[in-house]
């Protein structure tokens, strides 16, 4: 079939199906704007910019924004918290949305069944402000819930907050309860999938409930499972702004600030604006976590034979 042909038959098929290519054309302008667009200016993490210069008039610098980050005492902080607090998550919140799936999987009972799925993922659609909220108002030093409980059995109030050792696990645990519930659903789809027959036979051979969980749930989720902890992996470095923002005080800085904090608070909340080293900064996390997706990804293809590509 010689290009020419090639090109007929794609025109051929476009008109003939122009209404998918239309509802194709707007998701695609989407990300070609929006994410692909915006990867022009990620040149300034090179040079030092200067507004009135433009990006294109303004000097090139190499690598110099990169290794003033490295070279910065704050570095090793940073990438401690940050890690800390991605690791943290993962490990906490990873398994509870499988288990949970799995639990739900073997409830008969219709009503409970969906009372709980509505219960656990509700938490979910809770805005990042309101939550911070509710946990200000929950740890709260005098009037908080915990501090009445421990109050009540004579116990002594804590400002929980305030304390830097206890940031990690407030923020971690808070978004496995607020996000357990829906990640839950990507396995409640993928058990449904799982051909009935298997467990009809499991049953007849006298398999308990665990075991068939064991032997044919749990490997029937297991490829969704690989799937989505790649996924997470490559975010390892980009922990969500907005909660750990909102959730900072001046006592429990030194565990709280991540490089998603630092750069917006030295590339827009400073007075001397300098938008190349926070840029370099953001690169070098976008960077870190294309390496281990790679990587991930790789080794989970050559375990398991279940990888993004």
């Amino acid at each position: 079939m010689t290009k020419m042909t090639k090109i007929q038959d794609l025109s051929k098929r476009v008109v003939r199906s122009w209404q998918l290519y239309l509802l194709f054309l707007l998701p695609l302008l989407f990300i070609l704007v929006f994410h692909y667009g915006p990867m022009y200016g990620a040149q300034i993490a090179f040079k030092d910019f200067r507004v009135n210069k433009g990006i294109m008039g303004s000097p090139w610098v190499g690598f110099k924004h990169f290794t003033r980050f490295l070279q910065s005492y704050q570095f090793v902080r940073l990438l401690g918290n940050t890690l800390g607090i991605s690791v943290y998550s993962l490990l906490a919140g990873f398994p509870f949305p499988i288990i949970l799936a799995l639990s739900l999987n073997t409830v008969r009972y219709t009503g409970f069944k969906k009372t709980v799925q509505m219960v656990t993922y509700a938490p979910h659609f809770i805005s990042t402000v309101v939550m911070v909220g509710i946990i200000l108002q929950v740890l709260a030093p005098r009037n908080g819930l915990m501090n009445q409980f421990i109050m009540a059995f004579g116990g002594e109030s804590i400002d929980i907050l305030s304390r830097p050792e206890f940031f990690k696990s407030i923020y971690v645990w808070s978004g496995v309860w607020q996000s357990a519930g829906y990640s839950a659903i990507i396995y409640l789809a993928a058990l449904s999938s799982i051909d009935p027959g298997l467990h009809e036979a499991a049953i007849m051979d006298g398999a308990t409930v665990f075991q068939r969980i064991l032997h044919i749930d749990f490997p029937g989720i297991l490829p969704t499972a690989v799937i989505l902890l790649i996924m997470n992996t490559g975010h390892i470095l980009n922990v969500g702004f907005e909660k750990i923002f909102l959730m900072q005080n001046p006592l429990n800085i030194r565990t709280s600030e991540v490089i998603s904090t630092y750069v917006y608070k030295i590339g827009l909340a400073s007075p001397t604006t300098n938008y190349s080293y926070p840029a370099a900064i953001g690169l070098f996390s976008s960077a870190v976590g294309l390496a281990l997706l790679l990587i991930v990804n790789k080794m989970a293809s050559k375990l398991g034979e279940t990888s993004l590509w």
